[in-house]
């Protein structure tokens, strides 16, 4: 027989329970300080290493359009003043530009940038010379043959820009880009980041002594067709005869610096 007691749930002792919240209350809710703090975070301007790379090249870009002049002596906040940098990123950048040569830190008298010399200049055509004579061997035997005739390719058209219009500053401005790619890509085929650490010390050394130095149409020709005829051997996968024209292109290029050519 069934019974006809009927089940009464347990009464509540605490306070009563509340609806679940609505999928809008949630996300609501969801707008913690923590994701605020994260939000604040990433509208803060860039600090640190990327600061004080900005202020490195901030300085050798002074140096190298000459509002810093070579040779000359600044105080810190003179030089920070000029070149509209940071104090602190500013010291970061001079450290590290004190230990690449590029200048000197005195305690008292205040900051002297290098002035190149001939001195300068022979070691630094040398050094290049050890350590691109070796990349040249390693782009001639490994470098992919389409970004060599890319290469030479744009050699050329440059070449007949400069017969036909002169050393422009147009011309002067692709030549350096175009130097670049033909110096970088060998010295990338060595796979050694030491090398491109010191390869990148070097060109500022280079930069640096071609301040005084005006550009010609006849020298650049001259450099135009020194660098075909390291990429012709190059694209002839012989790496006897891309060293060979390397290192006759670094002594000609000694050569134009001293002004004996």
């Amino acid at each position: 027989m069934k019974s006809s007691t009927k089940y009464h749930p347990p009464a509540s002792n605490g306070p009563p329970r509340r609806k679940p919240a609505t999928t809008k209350a949630v996300k609501k809710t969801d707008r913690s300080p923590r994701r605020r703090k994260t939000r604040a975070a990433a509208d803060k301007p860039e600090s640190g290493p990327r600061l004080g790379e900005l202020a490195y090249r901030g300085v050798l870009q002074g140096l190298f359009d000459r509002r810093v002049p070579a040779g000359s002596f600044f105080s810190q906040s003179e030089l920070a003043r000029l070149l509209n940098l940071p104090i602190q990123p500013l010291r970061d950048a001079l450290r590290v530009l004190e230990t690449e040569g590029i200048l000197t830190i005195h305690a008292r008298s205040g900051i002297e940038f290098l002035k190149a010399d001939l001195e300068l200049a022979r070691s630094t055509y040398q050094y290049r010379s050890i350590i691109e004579r070796a990349a040249a061997r390693a782009y001639a035997e490994g470098a992919d043959i389409a970004e060599i005739a890319a290469l030479i390719d744009d050699h050329r058209a440059l070449l007949e820009r400069v017969e036909r219009e002169g050393a422009t500053d147009a011309v002067n401005i692709d030549m350096e880009k175009l130097e670049q790619r033909f110096h970088g890509g060998m010295i990338a085929a060595l796979q050694n980041p030491l090398i491109e650490v010191t390869a990148r010390r070097l060109k500022n050394y280079v930069s640096l002594i071609r301040l005084n130095r005006r550009a010609t149409a006849p020298r650049v020709i001259r450099t135009i067709r020194e660098h075909l005829e390291v990429l012709q051997s190059c694209a002839a996968r012989d790496p006897e005869a891309a060293e060979a024209a390397l290192t006759y292109h670094f002594q000609a290029a000694l050569q134009r610096i001293l002004g004996m050519v």
